[in-house]
């Protein structure tokens, strides 16, 4: 039997080399092995349509009567439609969005946010939704079931295109002409301070005869990952949906490639979202209004997800309305709690959902406190360590134990390194007469790792992290240090750090205990500032604790340098 420290060492070299060799699958373009987060960069080359999988979302023909990319043509069964106005693009304002509106089926094509700029162009405002050459983006919705208006029908639009002073809200209208003798009035309402169009979906008939059409809505986007995003660490882009019964499911582009996307098919409640890091949009059905859920590609490169819900037949000359919301804005988990059960899991925690809500909530009224971002995590770091404290005591007394017969041991091994199973059971002994654990120093830190694996995506995933300054040269938590002046405390203080810990008998294992913090330090070069002073401060802090212990235990510091 080896030393017990050695084979911890190497089970987390080798998780070391598990997460790298994850990272390096998403660098080179390939789905993640171990750890799935970031898309697969989808083609650009258009697909033929029988690459078009159903995605076991709906019923094949349902699915297919969808009108799915922003540049395909109408459906073969429309009927022609009466002269409508000319195409045109309607930019709308509020205190918080610019959208911009295609008449061409009253679709938002272009979706500009006032409060936030663009990473790395202060005063350009952030774009989400976007139809340009180089990403496509949109909001679509129309009717199936028949000739009926759809995302692709010419509308004509009324109403007001700026949010007035004083005004609370904007209501603009597109209306279609009569098509399967059906017209379609789309109803926007945009509210003063506020992420969610309430969009009225009304149906007149104006035929002789009852309709019974569906209700589509859905978000069309290219499967590229979003903008600004580093292969070091991923967060994921794509579509989601949420049901009361099987609550957040991801759906990754990938999959919906293979036709193996997996989520509920049906529901009587929920919303379907495409999601992104910091920002998302979310159509939501009113609640308790039963309907499909469907996510597939089309044949331009571009992904289509959304809910069909039926309207129910309506009578000549009578009419259905449907009130939907629509949602675009950033994952602000306050803001998205008050809108739909759920919709605030659009900011992805992962595995560590459980851990990290309280930590941002905590984070959250620290900073509320503080009114400094990059203060509330140092303040979040400090009550951590203060909560964890008999945990880190019990681990760096074992530590500095395990200090103190380190001559004894060196002793020992040198004297029987003929002998190794006499060299182990003597040193089982000398364990057992000091009263030392070699497994005290390890297990109370690794109880803590999920906290702060938790921590990590509470500080990645924050949209307030985004722009936000802390001091002097740092002025967007949300990216990496301009100058590296972070992630060089942070290397040297966990060299410091490891060179306060008892050195490791064996001469590889010191060799190792030195080569992973320089290895782990070349990739938090790039991590956004935010996360690197949470383990900045959390080494500072722990070196400090760890220096007060050894002290008290009659231990004196010293510093244990590998020989190379």
């Amino acid at each position: 039997m080896k030393d017990i420290r050695r084979t911890i060492l190497w089970v987390i070299f080798a998780f070391s080399l598990v997460m790298l060799w994850d990272q390096w699958q998403v660098h080179n373009g390939r789905k993640a092995t171990f750890f799935p987060g970031a898309p697969t960069p989808a083609t650009q080359a258009s697909a033929p349509a029988s690459a078009v999988p159903p995605a076991g979302a709906l019923p094949g023909a349902v699915a297919a009567a969808v009108p799915g990319a922003a540049t395909a043509a109408a459906p073969a069964s429309a009927a022609p439609t009466a002269p409508a106005a000319p195409r045109e693009r309607v930019e709308v304002s509020t205190d918080v969005l610019k959208l911009v509106f295609d008449t061409e089926g009253g679709s938002i094509v272009r979706s500009e946010f006032r409060k936030f700029d663009e990473t790395g162009h202060p005063g350009q405002p952030f774009v989400l939704l976007d139809d340009s050459a180089a990403r496509t983006y949109q909001a679509q919705s129309g009717l199936i079931g028949g000739a009926f208006p759809t995302h692709k029908t010419a509308m004509r639009f009324s109403g007001e295109r700026t949010l007035a002073d004083g005004a609370n809200e904007l209501v603009l209208r597109f209306e279609s002409p009569e098509q399967g003798g059906v017209r379609l009035v789309k109803t926007y309402t945009l509210k003063r301070g506020d992420y969610v169009a309430r969009v009225r979906h009304e149906v007149v008939n104006a035929g002789g005869e009852p309709v019974s059409p569906q209700l589509y809505v859905q978000l069309v986007r290219d499967g590229n990952p979003a903008p600004g995003g580093t292969s070091f660490y991923s967060t994921f882009t794509g579509p989601a949906f949420y049901t009361d019964a099987k609550k957040f499911q991801k759906v990754e582009f990938a999959d919906i490639d293979k036709g193996k996307a997996e989520f509920v098919t049906q529901a009587p409640d929920g919303w379907v979202a495409m999601v992104q890091h910091y920002f998302a949009s979310a159509w939501l059905l009113p609640p308790g209004m039963a309907h499909d859920n469907f996510a597939r590609k089309l044949d331009n490169a571009l992904y289509a997800a959304g809910m069909i819900a039926p309207m129910g037949a309506i009578a000549p000359g009578a009419s259905q309305a449907v009130e939907t919301r629509l949602f675009i804005g950033p994952q602000d988990e306050k803001v998205l709690e008050g809108i739909a059960p759920g919709l605030e899991l659009v900011k992805d925690y992962g595995y560590f959902t459980i851990l990290a809500k309280p930590l941002y909530w905590l984070l959250d009224k620290l900073h509320g406190v503080l009114g400094n971002w990059g203060w509330a995590i140092v303040a979040l770091v400090v009550l951590l360590k203060i909560a964890f404290y008999w945990l880190n005591a019990k681990a760096y007394a074992s530590m500095a134990k395990m200090k103190s017969i380190n001559p004894r041991i060196q002793e020992m091994r040198e004297r029987l390194k003929d002998s190794p199973q006499q060299m182990q059971q003597e040193m089982m002994r000398i364990y057992r007469e000091e009263k030392v654990n070699p497994m005290g120093g390890c297990l109370p830190i690794m109880i803590q790792i999920p906290v702060f694996i938790a921590l990590y995506w509470v500080l990645l995933s924050s949209v307030e992290m985004r722009g936000a300054p802390w001091i002097l040269w740092i002025k967007d938590l949300s990216v990496k240090d301009p100058y590296f002046i972070l992630p060089v405390v942070m290397t040297l203080s966990t060299l410091l750090q490891t060179a306060l810990n008892p050195l490791p008998p064996d001469p590889m294992q010191a060799k190792m205990m030195w080569i992973m913090p320089l290895v782990f330090s070349v990739m938090f070069f790039l991590f956004p500032a935010g996360l690197v002073l949470y383990w900045v401060t959390n080494n500072i802090l722990t070196i400090a604790q760890q220096w007060v212990i050894n002290t008290r235990m009659g231990v004196p510091p010293q510093f244990n340098l590998p020989k190379f």
